[in-house]
């Protein structure tokens, strides 16, 4: 398979920096409180649930415009758990709560919403690896 685009980043760490190859994203990484660190920065957490929402967003806009739907207010929040996966590591769990505009109704909203899922390169690399929920709020 031949990638489309490759974007490329450099972590040294949860305590450290997370760099990307064009210099475009450059932030310092730090445990959350949470998990006995200072907060000071951001997480892989994070970062996770910005690219799936972001991407998921992208993903409800190409399958609504095929459907000729305005979904031009929709918004998506990703909500990423980390869980310990019983065995000594960590597993990850995801919430996607997405906003339609109000004049779009239930069902179309729900098709829409499944079918993103289907055309969502992070729903397609994290299906059957871990739980994702979609809420339609």
């Amino acid at each position: 398979m031949s990638a489309l685009y490759t974007a490329i980043a450099t972590a040294s760490g949860r305590d450290g920096r997370a760099v990307s190859s064009d210099n475009k994203l450059d932030v310092t990484l730090a445990r959350p409180a949470e998990l006995g660190g200072d907060g000071e920065g951001t997480n892989p957490e994070q970062l996770f649930a910005a690219g799936y929402s972001a991407c998921f967003a992208s993903a409800l806009g190409l399958v609504a415009s095929k459907e000729k739907v305005d979904i031009s207010d929709a918004a998506v929040t990703a909500e990423v758990g980390l869980n310990a996966n019983g065995s000594g590591g960590f597993a990850l769990s995801v919430t996607l709560r997405v906003e339609l505009p109000e004049d779009v109704p239930a069902e179309k909203g729900r098709e829409l919403v499944e079918a993103a899922h289907q055309v969502c390169p992070y729903s397609n690399a994290t299906r059957g690896n871990i739980p994702v929920e979609l809420v339609i709020e």
